[in-house]
């Protein structure tokens, strides 16, 4: 993958602007790490650093490309998995091309369609188009937003990038964050309500959307979306396309020229992803398959079961890797550096965020980052199979908030009462509930409760998924790692999203539509397995450590979130023994978390010289 950055302003001579669009560029060097590039004309400064994945000589960027008497600059962010198709097609319909490279192919793919062109795209991307003829910027992202991409407007200028931190490099963005931002922060956090940037005046491009910017302004438009229907194919036909088309989508997400991996939990979504690629990989007479697992030091000694995370992982990421003769590397992080990533993480989101389950993905992927350049995940397969607790929880269906975030009033107990009452978080958390409620595509006649968990599973698909995302996108291109995400092909999604939740659950169990799928393919007792998430410490040094630096937080009269918070609840807090009864966020943070984040968001605010406005 790589990082993309742009310029445009209709007032000022960008063409002495060089070195702002590098500054904004360079910020992104660790998504791009192989090489950068810049083209600057009178109204237009375009950037991109590259992670060189397919064609290394024939795909530098921006790639310009001439056409009808105009000139394309194409930055781009992604991977397409359907290249040789398009590239066939375009062929056919006369282009010629000059090199192997997906960026080519997407480029001669807008000159001959323009954005209808989104339509035909298999892929992961987010990438900025500038028409120097029609001085016109088109923008697009991926459909369920697998690549980020921010965008700004300041005056006669109009700035975007795949992160923050980009825009930020940029003299007219400042880092303002108001009351809305607040609320995101300390009422959805580490959520984010879509197409919200926190920093004030900053948007995030909606996944499946594109823009348009020219003199007339900016004009959005949507190209995807899911749609509800009556499905109509047998428990059998289900299974079969469910196998087929999850397989599919594997195989075709291993093209690349550099060392591919899969991120191997042992679980049955990764796993899956193993069996595949594996399978794929010794067709292609190109193994061993490379995989990847990731432990902590002292979990074999202070693991606790609980509902949400039941067993350990290790003995069933030993079994798949001799299962399919993966050669298999087991990271093992150790609680000082996993509280030493904490910054990092902060620095690679540009946000506070999932605490310890984002700082331990950044440093498993450094260390994948020594072997391979390429992962294939099994993240996502929850969010689209209905593999979560809330699913089946009869409170957390009833629940009239977002079910990831039922524990508002606990975190809002760390806040001093002028900020509740600046934010109001319960109004705004109600009111980004109600605005994702309505957006649900609703199937005529369906029953109240199969209703309910189709509002869930959008939900899940449009606030809960993007998060992870997010962490995944993040983390991993902090070390140069494209990690790609198979469960989010959106032929896959579009077609389990109108299964019926009894075939989603056929044999009753969760995704047993994907177990089934799936017999055959992995062994008995990974396909039985219960659902565990991603791991995380269990090491009381990890909390007695999250609790010193908050503590010091609160004794530091230069903390910029001391005046925020309630001082004594959160000294208590860190002082207390025992944990919330459930998370307060997703399934896995819960007291050492919430102090690692109050921690993540006292370093973010002093970082990134946050002012409150």
């Amino acid at each position: 993958m790589c990082g993309i950055a742009g310029w445009i302003d209709w007032e000022q001579d960008l063409t002495g602007q060089r070195p702002v669009l590098a500054a904004m560029t360079d910020t992104l060097a660790c998504r791009g790490p192989d090489d950068c590039g810049y083209w600057v004309s009178r109204h237009a400064a375009i950037g991109h650093r590259r992670l060189a994945v397919i064609d290394p000589a024939g795909g530098r960027q921006p790639m310009v490309r001439d056409r009808g008497g105009s000139r394309f600059v194409l930055t781009y962010n992604g991977e397409l998995y359907n290249t040789a198709e398009l590239r066939q097609e375009l062929i056919a319909r006369g282009h010629h091309f000059r090199s192997r490279s997906d960026t080519e192919v997407l480029l001669v793919a807008f000159i001959e369609w323009g954005p209808a062109c989104l339509e035909r795209l298999n892929g992961i991307f987010a990438f900025g188009i500038w028409d120097e003829g029609a001085q016109r910027l088109f923008l697009a992202r991926d459909r369920l937003g697998v690549k980020p991409l921010f965008y700004a407007r300041r005056g006669s200028a109009f700035l975007f990038a795949s992160e923050l931190k980009a825009l930020l490099a940029h003299p007219a963005v400042e880092p303002v964050v108001d009351e809305e931002g607040l609320a995101e922060i300390f009422a959805l956090g580490p959520a984010r309500t879509p197409g919200h940037g926190v920093f004030k005046g900053v948007d995030e491009l909606l996944p499946g959307h594109y823009l348009f910017w020219d003199r007339n302004g900016l004009h959005l438009g949507r190209y995807w979306a899911l749609e509800s229907r009556p499905h109509e194919d047998s428990l059998d036909r289900t299974i079969a396309t469910v196998r087929d088309l999850l397989a599919d989508a594997a195989e075709r997400q291993l093209v690349s020229d550099v060392p591919v991996c899969t991120l191997l939990s042992g679980g049955l979504d990764s796993s899956a992803i193993t069996a595949f690629a594996a399978r794929a990989v010794a067709r292609q007479g190109t193994g061993p398959l490379r995989t990847f697992s990731l432990d902590y030091a002292g979990n074999e000694r202070y693991f606790e079961p609980n509902d949400f995370q039941p067993e350990a992982d290790t003995p069933y990421v030993r079994l798949v890797a001799a299962h399919f003769g993966t050669a298999h590397r087991e990271v093992r992080l150790d609680t000082a550096e996993l509280v030493e990533g904490l910054a990092r993480a902060v620095e690679a989101r540009d946000l506070p965020g999932m605490a310890d389950i984002d700082a331990s993905l950044y440093l498993f992927c450094r260390e994948i980052k020594k072997e391979a350049t390429v992962a294939l995940s099994g993240e996502c397969a929850d969010e689209v199979f209905g593999g979560y607790p809330w699913f089946f929880r009869e409170d957390a269906l009833a629940a009239e908030t977002f079910p990831w975030s039922r524990k508002l009033e606990a975190r809002l107990g760390v806040l001093a009462p002028e900020v509740i009452a600046r934010i109001r978080p319960r109004e705004y958390l109600a009111e980004r509930y109600r605005q994702a409620l309505a957006e649900v595509p609703r199937l005529a006649g369906e029953e109240p409760a199969a209703a309910r968990r189709r509002e869930i599973a959008y939900l899940t698909l449009t606030r809960w998924m993007p998060v992870l995302l997010d962490r995944k996108d993040r983390m991993s291109m902090a070390a140069g790692l494209e990690v790609r995400v198979p469960f989010c092909d959106h032929r896959l999604v579009e077609y389990v999203w109108n299964v019926p939740w009894e075939m989603k659950t056929t044999g009753g169990r969760e995704k047993g539509l994907l177990r089934r799928a799936l017999e055959g393919v992995l062994p008995e007792a990974v396909l039985r397995r219960k659902k565990s998430p991603f791991p995380k410490t269990f090491n009381p040094a990890y909390l007695a450590a999250v609790s010193a630096w908050v503590e010091q937080v609160l004794e530091d009269p230069a903390s910029p979130l001391r005046p925020l918070l309630d001082a004594e609840a959160v000294s208590r807090l860190a002082r207390a023994g025992g944990e919330f009864d459930v998370p307060w966020f997703g399934q896995l943070m819960r007291r050492p978390q919430l102090l690692a984040y109050l921690a993540q968001v006292d370093l973010w605010m002093r970082r990134y010289r946050v002012e409150i406005r």
